[in-house]
């Protein structure tokens, strides 16, 4: 647990995620209050990254489940092992036939083979999805709901309910209740709208891109060897280029491979020829690409020292 949000910026930067006020303070009321923190923004910004980091600073496990088009509950929840029943019933079949030997009727077999059925639909053939490896967990956990949003509305109202009583029932074995309950951050790209039950349940936080102090900040951190006038130029040249009307913005991310390609190069400075070779670190759609670099008379920096 951490005693204040200014403890999560100190903690959060020693690995390595550069974390504002805003973010700090909303993460640190998410794990006072036990409410899931629902994150969006564009792709790339660290949101992911964000619980990726909370469990690392915290020793916990971090638990992820992936949201997909056609992602149901069986695939989130659990499943059970059904060629392993199978299996055992095979090696069993000996064992199940002298059980059933003195049964008269055939609704007498049934009956006896129904009270034995916990046998085969107990922990040992139970596969736990993320949602059941975080309820079921011997210690806290932060549990990573990401891509929210590219799930159905269907499934984000199942997982509603789970996230409001951190509870399952299992038909064949009864209600499992959360030993602890996990922290929860569940992220969104904002490819579709989420549903006011889920915001309601959740504190909300919208990460943007970085302002400039901050992704230099990052920069540094991250390539270390950056020498100034580079890094304040690819800054300044990246939050150019996502002023353009492109198919998909530079990410935080893709601004650290660019960086680290032209050092690669032996870059101490940006000029049109290794703006063209070390684009596709930078842009990765074709048109994008031609639009950047049509424009780059715009958007490049000069060529000055930094202040």
């Amino acid at each position: 647990m951490f005693a204040s949000p200014a403890e999560i910026q100190h903690v959060f930067e020693d690995q390595g995620y550069i974390c504002q006020p805003d973010v700090a303070t909303v993460l640190y009321l998410s794990i006072e209050l036990k409410k899931p923190l629902l994150v969006e923004g564009p792709a790339g910004v660290g949101k992911t990254d964000l619980a990726k980091v909370l469990a690392a600073a915290q020793g916990l496990e971090l638990i992820r489940l992936q949201c997909y088009e056609g992602l149901d509950e069986t695939k989130a929840l659990y499943e059970w092992e059904y060629a392993k029943q199978l299996l055992y019933t095979q090696i069993l079949k000996e064992k199940i036939g002298a059980a059933l030997d003195d049964c008269r009727t055939l609704w007498e077999a049934v009956e006896r083979i129904a009270r034995e059925e916990s046998a085969f639909f107990s922990d040992r053939f139970l596969v736990p999805r993320p949602l059941l490896k975080a309820i079921l967990a011997d210690r806290p956990t932060v549990l990573l709901v990401d891509e929210v949003d590219k799930s159905d509305p269907e499934f984000e109202a199942f997982l509603l309910e789970v996230l409001s009583e951190f509870q399952v029932s299992i038909p064949e074995s009864g209600t499992i209740r959360a030993r602890h309950i996990p922290q929860v951050i569940l992220t969104s790209n904002n490819s579709r709208e989420l549903g006011d039950g889920l915001k309601r349940r959740c504190l909300y936080l919208f990460i943007d891109y970085p302002s400039f102090e901050q992704e230099s900040r990052i920069l540094k951190k991250k390539v270390p060897d950056i020498g100034e006038r580079l890094l304040a130029q690819v800054v300044e040249a990246v939050h150019a280029v996502r002023k353009l009307d492109l198919r998909k913005a530079p990410s935080i991310g893709e601004t650290l491979d660019w960086a680290r390609s032209l050092l690669l190069l032996h870059a101490d400075r940006l000029d049109p020829r290794i703006v063209r070779l070390t684009l596709p670190a930078l842009v990765k759609h074709p048109e994008d690409q031609k639009q950047v670099l049509e424009k780059i008379g715009i958007w490049l920096p000069a060529n000055r020292e930094p202040a």
